[in-house]
């Protein structure tokens, strides 16, 4: 069984999102403010965050940052009632998985849950490791070393890895990466993609102005090649 960290202030939300994912099978537990939320994150298992952005004590973005750089790379599904781009891209840079904007249908956020569940399950069930020039990864354990050394992937960039070493050495177009990813039916553009790909250059290549790994093939996707 499932465990769902829901950290969310709106008691309406909180107790809608526990009904719901508790009716799914999930098993859940619920923090209502950002510095509770973050204690809970650190100290147990879980197997997804829902975090909403506006919290009290802390934000959202704020716990995600933190869990982030403690290495706690679980999938992070984000919450907000605001529309601005530079929100959503700030959250993704931060280290979230995807993101929800309120309000949502219960069914839409059920099909974001089940993806990124889905898609951890697939990582750890398909390539256990793969090694290439310094970097190794054990996709089991969710970890990777570059020259020996733990560097912190998220859940979405550590899927994002896995499905171009899967297809390495063809080009797979930016809508391949995002069906894959993200999921089939998940609206995300598709300068997402790339802004991801920047930031898993950043931990895996020696130049990421340069890369040796993920190159990028103009006007189509991208293909990984050792």
């Amino acid at each position: 069984m499932k465990n769902i960290l829901i950290i969310e202030d709106e008691e309406s939300i909180l107790m809608a999102l526990e009904d719901n994912l508790r009716l799914e099978g999930y098993e859940v537990v619920c923090a209502v403010d950002g510095e509770q939320g973050l204690s809970v994150a650190r100290n147990h298992d879980f197997d997804l965050v829902i975090l909403d952005i506006m919290l009290p004590k802390m934000d959202g973005f704020e716990v995600c940052k933190r869990l982030r750089r403690d290495g706690i790379n679980i999938p992070i599904l984000m919450l907000t009632a605001k529309s601005q781009e530079i929100d959503k891209v700030l959250g993704l840079e931060l280290g979230a998985d995807d993101y929800v904007t309120k309000p949502f249908s219960s069914r839409e956020l059920l099909a974001r849950v089940k993806a990124l569940l889905r898609r951890t399950k697939q990582i750890q069930q398909d390539i256990e490791s793969y090694h290439f020039g310094d970097v190794e990864v054990d996709f089991g354990k969710y970890e990777i070393k570059k020259s020996g050394k733990l560097i912190n992937l998220t859940a979405l960039e550590f899927s994002m890895l896995h499905f171009l070493i899967k297809n390495k050495g063809r080009v797979v177009n930016r809508d391949a990466i995002l069906d894959n990813v993200w999921g089939r039916n998940v609206y995300i553009q598709s300068r997402t993609v790339d802004k991801h790909i920047s930031e898993l250059r950043k931990k895996i290549e020696d130049d990421p102005s340069s890369p040796d790994f993920i190159l990028g093939v103009r006007g189509i996707g991208y293909k990984f090649q050792e």
